[in-house]
């Protein structure tokens, strides 16, 4: 009898070959692989480099701290001095307006601090390294308003661990993300709801490693921090006038836009529109979308709804580079469900914006400058109204 996992991995094998080694697009196919692994490989080696100079400060660091819990620190006022801003960086929101000096580890602390700051701040430089005693000659304010120096900043953080931080070290990621492979494939031996969690943990931990980015905004496609950015730019060999009318027909896009399905106007509200768009493993995603600008020959920028289960803004401005050239620059943000981890998923199944409209723009590029469709076009081209003025 064949041993299953043995069938499978047959299987996979085939699949593969026949991907590469297809006659029509095998060679580009090829060329993809190739260039991703080249990509790949000049990634890990800058990632060893910084982490390995990463490892060797921490260790430089250790070596220094231990070294002063042994001896006396026989720090000069100028070293002293530099710890103290070093410290005040972490606790003080303002901390280009304290004036620090040091005399033979007396530290002298002037200037205006927020008052809900103080406390902490000198706390903190009493605790640094050759500080022997601490001159409070701060001006406390309530808020910044009526002091320049006060305005603006950002909240201090404290000094806190590495891992509890929302951007991590170069040292700190490796470490974590061998952790969660570690766990991750562990779980494999294991069954039940023990097994599902510690594997859940592991892939959440490499995840967190992989991408830098907090948990929050892993998991949440809420807040601008887990939006992402495409920007694009593509030149057709047609009048500006033309262009600017072929964008403005919005119903035309699931003629050379491979992932919308459906694009509905309004009859009511001429700027807005109902999409439906095709998601990771087919799935159909619904949004509702309006136009925000649309200046005749030079912009349109539109926006989704708040109702909708899509959020994304973008903007396509037209330049004029003759009489029968115009080029277009697109500018896009959208933040996908499920957040960045989302986002990596449809990446990976080549389903998310950022992967798919180079392909689109060509279509789209190909459509106007020789009014055919795609081959893989499903529909016919109607007669849709253009966008109305929203200038």
């Amino acid at each position: 009898m064949t041993d299953p996992r043995f069938a499978l991995l047959a299987a996979w094998l085939g699949a593969g070959l026949m991907y590469f080694l297809d006659p029509a697009h095998g060679a580009r196919r090829r060329a993809r692989a190739s260039n991703a692994c080249a990509h790949l490989g000049h990634r890990t080696a800058r990632v060893a480099a910084v982490t390995g100079r990463d490892v060797a400060h921490r260790l430089q660091g250790m070596l220094a701290t231990l070294r002063n819990t042994v001896r006396k620190d026989a720090a000069d006022d100028d070293v002293v001095t530099e710890r103290v801003r070093s410290t005040l960086g972490h606790y003080v929101s303002h901390s280009h307006a304290i004036h620090v000096s040091a005399s033979a580890g007396v530290v002298t602390l002037r200037g205006p601090i927020l008052v809900q700051e103080a406390p902490s701040a000198m706390d903190a430089v009493r605790h640094v390294r050759g500080v022997r005693d601490v001159v409070d000659a701060l001006v406390r304010h309530s808020d910044g308003n009526s002091v320049p120096a006060l305005q603006g900043g950002r909240i201090p953080a404290g000094k806190r661990f590495d891992i509890l931080r929302s951007h991590w070290a170069p040292a700190t990621r490796v470490v974590v993300g061998a952790t969660g492979a570690t766990l991750a494939f562990s779980s494999t031996s294991r069954s039940g709801l023990s097994g599902s969690v510690i594997g859940l943990v592991g892939l959440g931990l490499c995840a967190r490693a992989a991408t830098n980015t907090s948990f929050r905004k892993l998991v949440s496609g809420r807040g601008r921090g887990s939006a992402i950015d495409v920007q694009k730019t593509i030149a057709f060999d047609a009048p500006v006038g033309e262009v600017y009318a072929f964008w403005s027909l919005y119903d035309r896009f699931p003629h050379f836009m491979s992932r919308v399905l459906e694009v509905k106007s309004s009859d009511t509200l001429p700027m807005q529109s109902h999409w439906k768009v095709r998601g990771p493993g087919g799935t159909a995603i619904e949004f509702d979308a309006e136009v925000t600008r649309a200046i005749p020959n030079q912009l349109i920028a539109w926006r989704t709804l708040d109702a909708s289960s899509v959020s994304h803004t973008g903007s396509v401005r037209f330049d004029a580079e003759g009489p029968r050239r115009t080029r277009a620059h697109i500018r896009m943000s959208y933040v996908p469900p499920a957040g960045l981890l989302g986002h990596s998923v449809a990446a990976v199944l080549r389903a998310d914006p950022k992967s798919s409209m180079d392909a689109d723009l060509v279509r789209m590029k190909s459509l106007i400058e020789t009014g055919h469709l795609p081959r893989d076009a499903a529909k016919s081209v109607v007669s849709p109204r253009p966008i109305a003025d929203a200038s």
